[in-house]
């Protein structure tokens, strides 16, 4: 018996927080035999890192997105109503992704997935809400903002990582005699990397074998621009295609050259033996509409993990799991930043010295960290938003 068709209406990659979502949906709906997953918008191939058996199981999927793309390119700009199952991704105020020529197709049903930080949601969002039979929210904290707008069709559903890559194994052992701290997520105000580059500079001057390890690349660089909002901090340095500049930016805020190592951009199945190389991760986020997919794949390796104890952050802090920060004050910002924490440099230090002091405890907490992402994974992530799409027919 044929699969039911379900339309992912957000693009696909192995580069982008979006991309690896959509990307895990499809490819563990094939996988399972939950439904026959069709791609909206144009797939790059060499946007997509996949195994050459995943090539192959997944090359359906590839070809009758392509004709679907075919069949929706003629009618640019317009609504397109279909008889099969929509996914639409919904960012700040519930504005939602489109389609190829930025179609928008509606679905039989059509369920949001919505990953937010803006916490402002006027009379525009509630009735674009009014589209959906259900709205899956990326955290608690963002069914809670949903919920408190008078949404009442949100419900929280994590999203989570692959366990086949993400998980505790040993080192390849690249950087022996240093200490690695390891920070990542796209280059923005609201990620924190000022924060990361305060308490590290500090941290690196007591500790000359610290080496800072980052992938702060996405698709879109000029998103680093946001980061000269904290007056402490120098400019952000670009080059001359555009691409944010991290190891500049860094030394500009006196980092030095050889303690800092800039990954560029890295397919997520490449991560996971990246991650393991790290002594700890750092996320001093300032707000996190879903549950930060970088740091829940660093605590899957097991590695200690340092995050600051707000918005969607909350859903992965437990007893022992990771070391959080809780001096968060309030951000003070232009839009809704309610829940969003500023976290204190002198703690992150702190955290960053407690690891450094005592590797085993710090061992264990990273051990407890990978136990806890163990029930948070993509084939589960995809079997609930599959639930709630049978529900809805």
């Amino acid at each position: 018996m044929s699969l039911q068709p379900a339309i992912i209406q957000w693009g696909i990659s192995s580069y982008s927080g979006w991309g690896v979502n959509g990307l895990h949906i499809a490819i563990n709906w094939v996988r399972d035999g939950l439904f026959a997953p069709v791609c909206s918008m144009p797939i790059r191939t060499e946007e997509l890192a996949l195994s050459p058996l995943e090539w192959r199981r997944m090359s359906g999927f590839l070809r009758d997105s392509s004709a679907l793309c075919e069949q929706l390119a003629p009618h640019p700009e317009q609504e397109v109503s279909v008889s099969v199952p929509v996914l639409r991704g919904l960012g700040n105020n519930l504005v939602g992704s489109r389609s190829i020529g930025r179609a928008i197709v509606s679905g039989a049903p059509t369920i949001g997935v919505c990953y937010l930080e803006d916490t402002n949601l006027g009379d525009e969002a509630r009735e674009r809400a009014k589209a959906y039979e259900d709205i899956l929210a990326g955290s608690t904290f963002v069914q809670q903002v949903l919920q408190g707008a008078g949404i009442a069709c949100a419900r929280a559903v994590l999203q989570g990582v692959d366990p086949t890559h993400f998980h505790p194994a040993p080192r390849s052992g690249w950087f022996r005699d240093r200490f690695v701290v390891f920070s990542g997520g796209k280059p923005e105000y609201r990620k924190g990397q000022d924060l990361v580059l305060l308490a590290f500079r500090a941290f690196a001057q007591r500790h000359p074998e610290a080496l800072l390890l980052t992938s702060w690349h996405s698709p879109w660089p000029d998103s680093a621009r946001s980061l000269s909002t904290n007056p402490q901090i120098a400019a952000a340095s670009f080059l001359e295609d555009g691409r944010f500049d991290v190891v500049t930016w860094a030394t500009n805020n006196g980092v030095a050259a050889d303690q800092i190592v800039d990954l560029g951009h890295v397919p997520n199945a490449d991560m996971a033996r990246i991650l393991r190389e790290a002594d700890v991760g750092l996320f001093p986020n300032r707000g996190e509409g879903g549950t930060n997919l970088v740091a829940m794949e660093c605590m899957a390796c097991g590695v200690p993990t340092i995050l600051s104890a707000n918005t969607g952050h909350l859903d992965l802090i437990g007893d022992g799991n990771c070391r959080p920060l809780t001096r968060q004050n309030p951000v003070s910002a232009d839009f809704g930043a309610q829940g969003w924490g500023e976290s204190d440099v002198e703690e992150i230090l702190e955290a960053l010295e407690e690891v450094w002091r005592d590797r085993d405890a710090a061992q264990r907490v990273g051990l407890h960290g990978a136990a806890f992402m163990e029930n948070l994974t993509w084939r589960r992530y995809a079997q609930e938003i599959g639930e709630v799409v049978r529900q809805a027919r």
